[in-house]
C-alpha cells in the first residue's frame, strides 16, 4: 500500500489507485469499534493513535491519517480552542492577532517539540507506528498541518485575514511569510518523526474566501519556497471550488492536492492532471454520510473514471458516516478495476 501511494504521488504507474482519507476520519462508529472516543482522542495521544488506525482496521482505508483536528499550531501560537464532543471537532474561540501592528510581535517557537499540543501529535506518531507494527512498513501515515493562509486566518480572525489582504498589502504579507516558517517547522518536525506523508491544509487561500486574482500572486510563490523546503511529499488540500486557481496550483510546487466535490474531478484532470497528483473527491457530507451503497459505488466509480490519482473523500468525513458506506467506497475501488 505504502509503496502504491507514493507511486501514486509522483503519477506513476500502479496496479489501481489507492483508496484512503487524506482528510479526517474519525466517526463515533469506528469509536465504538475502537474504544477510543472523542474529546479525549484528540488529546491522548494513545487513543489518537488507536481511533485513526481503526479507519484502515476497521473500514479498510489504505491510509493512517491523523489528527483528527488541526488546532495544535494555532493554539501553540496563542488562540484559543475549545474542547469538543463526541461527534464535533474542537473549534476557535479567540484570536490573538486583534491589531494589525500585533503582527511584529510574533515570533517563532524555538522548540515546538516541548509545546503541549504538538507533543501529543508527536507521541501519537510514535504510538501509531508502535500500534501498527510490522506493518507499519507497508501503510502509509499522513499528518495533516495548516498551511499559512489557514493559520493567518486563525491568528488574526477571518474578518482582518479579508480585510488586511486587500488594504494591508506588506503587513498580510508578513504574517503569511510568519505563519509559513511556522507551519514547515512543525511539518520538518513529523518528517523527521517518520510519516510518509503531509497534508497542507490551506483553504482560507481559495477562491471562496482568498480573492483570486492574488492567489497566484501573493499565495504560489508562499507555495514554492514551501514546498522547496519541505522534507518529505508535499499535499495540499484545497476545499471548495477550486476551477478558477486550478491552473496556478499546478505550478505551486505542490505533488498533489486534494479538491473537494465542488471541483469537477474530470476538469481538474483536464487542466492539471499531467502535472499534480489528483486527489479525492467523492462528496463525505452528500454522499458517504447519507446516500446508500449503491449510490456510494457509482459516484466513487465516477470518480475514478475522471481522473483520480488517489480515491479519497473530498474533505473530511462526517463523524455520524455509517461504517457500510465506507467500506462500501473502499469495495467500489477494487470493483471498478476487476471491471464490475
Amino acid at each position: 500500500m505504502k509503496e502504491r501511494f507514493i507511486r501514486s504521488l509522483k503519477r506513476e504507474k500502479v496496479d489501481k489507485v489507492p483508496v484512503c482519507s487524506v482528510t479526517q476520519t474519525g466517526t463515533v462508529d469506528l469509536m465504538h469499534l475502537s474504544g477510543a472516543f472523542w474529546p479525549d482522542a484528540h488529546y491522548d495521544s494513545e487513543k489518537m493513535a488507536t481511533l485513526a488506525i481503526a479507519a484502515h482496521k476497521f473500514a479498510g482505508l489504505e491510509a493512517v491519517r491523523y489528527p483528527f483536528s488541526m488546532f495544535e499550531l494555532p493554539e501553540a501560537y496563542g488562540c484559543e480552542i475549545s474542547t469538543g464532543t463526541l461527534d464535533s471537532q474542537p473549534h476557535q474561540l479567540d484570536f490573538p492577532v486583534k491589531d494589525i501592528q500585533d503582527i511584529s510581535q510574533l515570533s517563532l517557537l524555538e522548540d515546538l517539540s516541548k509545546n503541549q499540543g504538538i507533543s501529543v501529535i508527536m507521541d501519537a506518531t510514535t504510538a501509531i507506528q508502535k500500534q501498527l507494527g510490522d506493518s507499519a512498513e507497508n501503510v502509509p501515515i499522513i499528518a495533516g498541518v495548516l498551511g499559512p493562509a489557514a493559520l493567518s486566518s486563525c491568528l488574526c480572525g477571518v474578518n482582518n485575514y479579508l480585510m488586511w489582504s486587500l488594504l494591508e498589502p506588506d503587513l498580510f504579507l508578513e504574517l503569511m511569510n510568519f505563519c509559513t516558517k511556522a507551519s514547515l517547522d512543525y511539518i520538518n518536525l513529523l518528517y523527521d518523526a517518520g510519516v510518509d506523508a503531509v497534508l497542507v491544509v490551506d483553504s482560507e487561500a481559495g477562491p471562496d474566501l482568498f480573492p483570486p486574482p492574488l492567489f497566484e500572486s501573493v499565495v504560489v510563490p508562499i507555495y514554492k519556497k514551501m514546498t522547496s523546503q519541505m522534507n518529505g511529499p508535499s499535499l495540499l488540500h484545497m476545499c471548495g471550488n477550486a476551477t478558477s486557481i486550478l491552473e496556478p496550483l499546478g505550478n505551486s510546487g505542490f505533488m498533489a492536492v486534494s479538491i473537494e466535490e465542488k471541483t469537477n474531478m474530470a476538469e481538474a484532470s483536464r487542466i492539471i492532471g499531467e502535472k499534480i497528483c489528483l486527489i479525492g473527491n467523492v462528496s463525505p457530507a452528500r454522499t458517504l454520510l447519507l446516500e446508500t451503497p449503491d449510490v456510494i459505488r457509482k459516484e466513487t466509480k465516477q470518480c475514478l473514471k475522471d481522473g483520480a490519482r488517489i480515491l479519497s473523500p473530498g474533505c473530511g468525513i462526517a463523524p455520524r458516516t455509517p461504517l457500510g458506506n465506507l467500506k462500501a467506497f473502499v469495495s467500489a475501488r477494487d470493483e471498478y478495476y476487476s471491471g464490475l
